[in-house]
């Protein structure tokens, strides 16, 4: 499921984007939750880092698109946008704010469709190298590779990352089922370590990122030869 938002005060516009969702849904198979704003400002208010593609209208009441994407990205640096407007000559500052494309006015399908076509590529593709996290009453986005390891507290989860430490609700068991293939591995019931910022390795402790794990008995021979493995052999013991 791709969660989209229209951003669009011309209601007409809309839905016409939201019948061409539609359209490419019945050809692709893909399947998307359309959320639609004629206000940004009413957008911004509810905006999370949980969309994975957004539609933006350059011209739009109380504050343009622009000014609307530099605020999205100060809260989500990754997700796609896509400028659908009439001023072609404004569309190309896209790279401002690193949008991802634009379609101008009058919006033909075929248009629309070879742009979601290779955006979606570019989602599927994102998706599987990151995942979100619900903190507190908000979602946030972290990509797989900034993971330095996981940390399971009774009925926390806490997400040690190199931007720093987020907290969530759930167990270890899950959070290693969604890190499944990606590189990571459990040094004792209560870390699951991402081998790529492993130091080393000394006795009992593994050193991910400046910070000394324990290895439980039963897990270190497991630990080790996947840190090998990933490794290529060379893995440092202190």
């Amino acid at each position: 499921m791709i969660k989209v938002a229209i951003v669009e005060d011309e209601k007409n516009a809309a839905d016409l984007l939201a019948d061409y969702f539609r359209r490419f849904s019945e050809k692709s198979g893909e399947e998307f939750l359309i959320f639609s704003y004629e206000n940004p400002i009413v957008f911004l208010s509810a905006f999370r880092a949980d969309f994975d593609l957004i539609m933006m209208d350059i011209e739009l009441p109380d504050m343009d698109g622009m000014k609307t994407c530099e605020k999205i990205r100060e809260t989500d640096k990754f997700v796609p946008i896509i400028f659908v407007t009439n001023m072609a000559q404004y569309a190309i500052r896209g790279y401002e704010v690193d949008a991802s494309d634009f379609i101008v006015k009058p919006v033909s399908y075929s248009d629309f469709y070879l742009k979601l076509f290779r955006v979606v590529e570019r989602i599927k593709l994102r998706s599987s190298s990151r995942i979100k996290i619900t903190v507190g009453d908000g979602i946030k986005c972290v990509t797989l590779s900034d993971i330095r390891y996981v940390e399971s507290d009774k009925h926390r989860i806490i997400y040690h990352t190199v931007s720093g430490d987020f907290e969530s609700y759930g167990t270890l068991k899950k959070a290693e089922a969604e890190l499944e293939g990606a590189g990571f591995a459990k040094c004792n019931k209560c870390y699951l370590v991402n081998l790529r910022y492993v130091d080393g390795v000394r006795g009992y402790s593994v050193f991910v990122g400046g910070d000394e794990l324990q290895i439980s008995y039963p897990k270190r021979a497991e630990f080790i030869k996947e840190l090998n493995n990933f490794m290529g052999g060379g893995v440092k013991l202190k």
